[in-house]
């Protein structure tokens, strides 16, 4: 006999395998083992772009279905081709996400991990702040944002770097990030070596630029976006095959991965 998912309950333990997910990495042990998590996190994002889209055609499909509280079937087919477009467009932006992992995945899998630190120092990148409004001084370039898109407020806040000034104020106040600083609900758009950061619903926008340090300058203490959590688990399985794989599935293949 052929058998049949439930689909709430698929959703629900895949949820679970992201919220394990999201714990187990919040401390990293094992560097090599982050290659392997990235193919998991990569082929749970090309099914995700594809539940997406499944959602929508069911939304447009079965709005012959749809009503709203009060039994118009009017406003009930409106929604569900309102939902149905939300979900392609999420889809849409899904299919960029795609893009960026596998850039980050290309990049991963050229660095060979040695348990031993290297004993020369190498210039590094890091983000700079050039400016961040909030609230009413916010309101200028989200108003921006929404009138000639993110690009036009990105250069209009190009207007407050100034340069070797910007840089040495950021650094001397250390407003300096492995990766820009951004909230749940916040936005990204990156322009070579500039990305903004904004949020409607908390009013707020910032703009950063990437500034190579040199070995010289890099300090012991420097600030990251993300400090690490003393007492997190280290990276893990939270059960055995993918973080992705359905559990009835998971004894009938290994977890891809290099070791060293």
């Amino acid at each position: 006999m052929p058998t049949f998912y439930d689909p709430g309950a698929d959703a629900g333990e895949a949820s679970e395998a992201l919220r394990g997910l999201a714990h187990a990495t919040q401390v990293i042990q094992r560097p090599q083992d982050m290659y392997s998590v990235l193919g998991d996190v990569l082929s749970g994002v090309r099914s995700l772009r594809q539940v997406l889209d499944q959602l929508a055609t069911a939304h447009a499909s079965n709005r012959a279905l749809a009503f709203d509280d009060y039994g118009d079937h009017a406003s009930g087919s409106a929604d569900a081709l309102a939902a149905a477009d939300e979900l392609h467009q999420a889809a849409t932006l899904i299919d960029q996400a795609e893009d960026r992992l596998n850039a980050g995945m290309s990049a991963a899998g050229r660095i060979a991990w040695h348990s031993d630190p290297a004993a020369e120092q190498v210039p590094v990148r890091r983000w700079i702040s050039v400016v961040f409004l909030q609230d009413s001084e916010a309101d200028e370039v989200l108003d921006m944002i929404d009138r000639d898109g993110p690009d036009a407020a990105m250069d209009h806040l190009k207007n407050w770097d100034y340069g070797e000034e910007t840089t040495s104020a950021a650094l001397e106040d250390g407003h300096v990030y492995d990766l820009p600083p951004e909230g749940m609900l916040d936005r990204e758009v990156r322009d070579g070596d500039y990305q903004m950061t904004y949020s409607h619903s908390f009013g707020h926008v910032g703009l950063y630029r990437l500034h190579t340090i040199e070995p010289g300058d890099v300090l012991d203490d420097e600030p990251t976006r993300r400090p690490a959590i003393a007492h997190a688990e280290p990276l893990k399985a939270a059960y055995d095959g993918s973080w992705f794989e359905h559990p009835r599935a998971a004894g009938t293949k290994q977890s891809r991965g290099l070791g060293l």
